[in-house]
Formats: C-alpha cells, structure tokens, sequence
C-alpha cells in the first residue's frame, strides 16, 4: 500500500479522494527534527510552508516517489535536487490564486481608509478618543481611479488585476516572461455578460513612479531583496506596497526607514523576513497592515489544494496501489 505522510495537513475532501484510491494518509504532524525517523516509510510527503524537505532529509528517504507542496512556491523544498534523485516535485500554483488576490484587496482597503489603525485604536475610546480618532482617519482615498502596479502576471497576479480593472482602476504589469495577457472579467451567475481586456505589461522602471498600490507576486528563494531601497526610492510618494508573496522580496530595513521618512504612505504584509518571529517594529508600524501568512488560508483555496494534490498523486501512481 502506499503510504502518505500530510506532514502539514490536508483538507478532508482531498484526504478522502486518496483513501478512496487505496492510500494510506497520516496527517499526525511529525517535528521536523523527527522526520528523518518516520519519513522513510513512505511513498509521498505533503507539505505547506512549515515543513522543510533538504537534501540531508531527502537522502534517508529511498522509498520516497514524490514531494507535494500545498500551496505556489517550492522554496521549502531543495527540488532540484529531489529532482537529480528520481523524486517528483509537485505544487499547486492555481488553486490559491483568488484568496491570495482578495487577501490583496483586503490590504489595499484597509490602507486606504486605515481599517488596521481604527481597529487597533477604537477598542476602548472615550468620546473624546472616538473624536481624534474620526479627525485622523478622514483623508481616506478612494480605489477607483488609482493606478496598480503589479510584480510578477503569473496566476495570482493577473487574479489581482481582474480585481483590479473591476474596480476601475489603472492596472500596470510587471513580468519578465509574459508580454501580454487576456484577463477576463466574469460576472456573477450571469450567462450573457462577458468582457476581455487584453494587458500589455510594463517596465518596471514605468511602474515605480506611477503606481499608488504596487503588489508583488514573483517567486523568491533568498538573495537580494526585489524591492530594495533604489527602487523604494523611485516609487511614487505616497504610495502603498502590499508583498503576500514572499518574506525577503522586500527589504525590510529600506521599508521602514521609507516609512519613517513618510516617502511611503503604507505597507501591507502577509510575509517576513523571519516567520514564525517577523521584526516586532513591522508589526507595531502605524503604517503598515499585517496578516500572520494568511494569503492561500481560506476554505475554498483548502480544498481545491487538497484535491488539486490528490488528483495528481493518484495520477502519478495509477493502478499501482
């Protein structure tokens, strides 16, 4: 029988499709220093962003087929290595891509009309609180009409500029690979309404100084930051960046010293430099909108990861239970 460790879980319907195919699957979490005891048992390891899969794990591991991660980026996971020892490596780069865009969204509104400060602030108010509260927050700015920079137009970001173009707003890619791109806009339960919009992507030397909201979604597996103090310095001020894609794109240091120096209006973060333990001067910033790493967590991106995986395990084996 074929044995599967979800090492960081995996939602039921998934969890169901594999058993029905004749798998065994162990969602116990097993401590990453235990996993060179237990994980040679198996035939596959699921995974998200918790558990690392390195190349002194992998080379205790002969019976191991394939390494699943839950989720877009595989920096977890030394693949290609994996790779040169016969083991197949496997994500799911589409079935998060709208939680991660509206998680997107979320942040853009919260800085817009500073939804993450009133809810720190106002708990506890007196009248005389709620007043300063309601003077300080009232030079809001409205969406609509405002310029969106996008790094990386893979899945998630052209999720973001369907979004975007649906609330009117001027939406201007980044990719190095991808030149242009049809983003349809769907309307709700409506058989009869469809549009296309066809994007051609920028530089990103045109993007810096325009963009209000610039947002990232590239892969990053370390070195130097994407958006380093050179390039906060050519954005437009005050403006705002959002990063749910990976802790390190941005430099934090440059960040907050933008911030201080109210060249940038804001920041939104899903994503540190040092997770679980993110610097405590992000968290605490006046200007910056936090979520603990919360981009793909949402029922709907679960389950589709959770049978997006299963799809491609029982493929991969076949009748070879």
């Amino acid at each position: 029988m074929i044995r599967i460790l979800a090492n960081d879980g995996i939602q039921e319907d998934g969890k169901t499709l594999l058993e029905e195919a004749g798998y065994q699957v162990d969602t116990e979490k097993v401590p990453q220093d235990k996993l060179a005891e237990v994980l040679p048992d198996y035939d596959v390891v699921i995974v998200r962003s918790a558990t690392q899969i390195r190349k002194d794990l992998i080379d205790v591991c002969p019976n191991l087929k394939i390494i699943a991660r839950g989720g877009v980026g595989l920096d977890n996971i030394d693949f290609q290595y994996a790779q040169e020892k016969g083991i197949t490596v496997m994500n799911t780069p589409a079935a998060s891509s709208q939680s991660v865009a509206e998680l997107v969204f979320g942040h853009i509104f919260s800085l817009a009309r500073s939804l993450h400060l009133s809810n720190r602030e106002m708990p506890g108010a007196d009248a005389q609180q709620f007043k300063k509260l309601k003077k300080a927050f009232s030079e809001g700015t409205q969406v609509r009409g405002k310029s969106l920079g996008i790094i990386g137009f893979g899945r998630i970001g052209q999720e973001v500029a369907r979004i975007g173009l649906a609330l009117g707003m001027n939406v201007m890619p980044v990719d190095l690979v991808v030149n242009e791109a049809d983003i349809d806009i769907n309307i709700y339960n409506s058989k009869d309404v469809k549009m296309s919009v066809n994007l051609q992507t920028y530089r990103m030397e045109e993007v810096l100084p325009k963009a209000d909201f610039l947002t990232l979604h590239v892969p990053f597996s370390g070195g130097s930051a994407l958006i380093d103090a050179s390039r906060l310095s050519q954005m437009k001020p005050g403006a705002c960046i959002i990063n749910t894609s990976r802790g390190g794109a941005v430099d934090e240091a440059a960040l907050l010293e933008a911030l201080d120096s109210n060249a940038l209006a804001g920041a939104a973060l899903d994503v540190f430099d040092n997770e679980p333990t993110p610097n405590p001067a992000l968290l605490n910033h006046p200007k910056i909108s936090c979520t603990p790493h919360i981009g793909a967590a949402t029922v709907e991106a679960q389950a589709n990861i959770g049978l997006e995986l299963a799809d491609k395990i029982i493929a991969f084996f076949g009748d070879d239970k």
